[in-house]
């Protein structure tokens, strides 16, 4: 039999919070974290909108030398890291460290780094460039600056899906626990990209949205929208082997239970249109879990605000759970953090978990009419109070990664 795994631990970086408790009292709020792009020039870009993380100080969570050999993104995960491991009451003097591990990945690391460095490549020549640059580029230095800060000795990798990163993340966290790997993982996805080259390469792709109002510019599922608003944060979360987590006496928030992973094999930044793919990775999760379509709650969509993604998705869910998809509530965190990239999947677990612990499903903030051909049950106009017992969260990639996480309620043994 798999091992049972549980959330014992949450920890954020947002645009709307600093922290989840932040974070979840602006998402109750219904606060968008959307405003104009303030961390470079934008006047000969189209794209005007970022959804930044403001007020963030690293030094907070870290002495000054770490955080001066970290970009970011890398900062974001270990702050993320070091709340969820508060938040779990986890005491690595009392844990055998090579049974603790991390698997938190980024979509992009750092193009600042290549930015800057490329620049003084060639104002000052190769000598010039920084000693740290790789280190401070690569994406997989979100775990291992974690690792290092907190001192897991255990299973250390690094997921690279675009978008679906922190969901497969988070999955694959929690097959290392199921097949005895690891008792405690850290997981989830980090990201901050908002900078001229990312902005520019998205923009050329026509995948931003160029909508200068913040409050309608992430609008998933609505009739209006013409692309994402790009956001930047982390997601983290403490996963446990549920006898080790009862064991030390853990407050546990839910169960891991299902966990799908696939790929469409169609196109590089297009979902497949039929949505075959993504809904094989839901009804995977659900399979895992022993959960019929009836029973599910809440989804949290990965709703881009973009049209393809959206109604895609729209048709995944619908092939997924056949008439029941009919009842399922379904909602976007987007719409309130724009698109955190690698980030996004982290931040939407969290968002399910904390949706089944206070029995609230937020609105998709900014949509007013939805899409004739987007036919779901989405929260629109007003939050909805409702238990949720079990809930899926989505993700879908450039390069067509798909997966899909299922979190039941605990209900002990």
């Amino acid at each position: 039999m798999k091992r049972r795994v549980v959330v014992t631990g949450l920890g954020a970086v947002t645009p709307i919070g600093n922290d989840v408790q932040q974070f979840w009292a602006s998402v109750k709020e219904g606060k968008v974290g959307i405003g104009p792009i303030t961390k470079f020039d934008t006047s000969a870009y189209k794209v005007k909108l970022a959804a930044e993380v403001k007020n963030f100080t690293a030094g907070d969570c870290m002495d000054a030398k770490a955080a001066r050999r970290m970009e970011p993104f890398a900062q974001y995960a270990v702050a993320a890291a070091k709340e969820a491991m508060a938040d779990a009451g986890l005491d690595l003097n009392q844990e055998d460290v090579y049974r603790v591990g991390v698997i938190v990945g980024s979509g992009i690391g750092s193009l600042q780094t290549v930015e800057r460095e490329y620049n003084r490549l060639l104002e000052k020549g190769p000598a010039r460039v920084a000693p740290l640059m790789v280190p401070l580029m690569i994406s997989n230095m979100a775990a291992g600056n974690i690792a290092i800060q907190i001192g897991c000795k255990g299973k250390c990798t690094s997921v690279t899906t675009a978008c679906a990163t922190g969901t497969h993340a988070i999955g694959d966290a929690m097959r290392a626990i199921q097949c005895g790997d690891a008792d405690v993982m850290f997981a989830g996805g980090t990201e901050s990209a908002i900078c001229p080259t990312s902005v520019a390469g998205f923009a050329s792709l026509t995948a931003l949205t160029t909508s200068t109002d913040p409050l309608r510019a992430s609008i998933p599922f609505d009739k209006d929208r013409n692309g994402f608003v790009m956001g930047e944060g982390a997601g983290v979360v403490v996963l446990e082997e549920l006898g080790h987590a009862k064991q030390r006496g853990a407050r546990i928030y839910a169960e891991v239970a299902g966990y799908g992973a696939t790929c469409d094999a169609y196109h590089i930044t297009s979902p497949a249109e039929d949505g075959e793919a993504a809904a094989r990775a839901m009804l995977l999760a659900m399979h895992e879990a022993n959960v019929a379509p009836e029973e599910m709650d809440y989804i949290n969509a990965h709703g881009t605000s973009t049209h393809h993604n959206d109604l895609y998705e729209t048709r995944a869910i619908r092939l997924a759970l056949g008439e029941a998809a009919e009842k399922v509530a379904v909602n976007s965190t987007k719409s309130l953090i724009g698109h955190l990239l690698g980030a996004a999947g982290g931040v939407e677990f969290i968002t399910c978990v904390k949706s089944m612990q206070d029995s609230f499903i937020h609105q998709t903030a900014g949509t007013a009419q939805v899409d004739e051909a987007c036919d779901l049950n989405y929260t629109v106009g007003a939050p909805l109070h409702k238990e949720v017992r079990c809930a899926l969260s989505n993700s879908l990639g450039f390069g067509g990664h798909n997966a899909a996480v299922l979190i039941k309620k605990y209900q002990g043994d």
